[in-house]
């Protein structure tokens, strides 16, 4: 091989590594304190079906309805967000979750801040919390 070739593939291989290190790197970021999605049992109102949820993509709304009780509201895990947004660039969050089921059934919206959804016969209401 040639040097050249040498040194342009050493180059290529170094910007794919730090590309994949770029976006495994956010996931690491903790600053601040977490946000966590609450789901809160309420009455019967118009809401979003969340029954066929796919956990993948709703992470945060799933565990926080799974871990809710007819009594009590149930917590996701946590997220941090990062400094200055640079982590919402490249990470998942709940405040995407919460916005895409918002975007479902405008009726279902109670402010920018909450949404409501059903599961099976039960209905909460979401919210992220500090």
């Amino acid at each position: 091989m040639r040097r050249r070739t040498k040194l342009v593939s050493v180059a290529i291989l170094a910007i794919v590594v730090l590309l994949l290190a770029l976006g495994a790197l956010p996931g690491f970021i903790k600053a601040g304190d977490p946000y966590y999605m609450t789901a809160t049992p309420v009455e019967e109102h118009a809401a979003v079906n969340a029954t066929d949820l796919d956990e993948r993509r709703f992470p945060y709304t799933t565990a926080a309805i799974d871990s809710a009780t007819t009594a009590q509201p149930g917590e996701s895990g946590p997220y941090w967000k990062g400094y200055v947004g640079f982590k919402e660039a490249f990470t998942h969050s709940p405040f995407d979750e919460l916005t895409a089921l918002q975007q479902r059934s405008t009726e279902a919206v109670d402010g920018p801040e909450a949404v409501y959804v059903r599961d099976g016969d039960a209905y909460y209401r979401l919210t992220i919390e500090q």
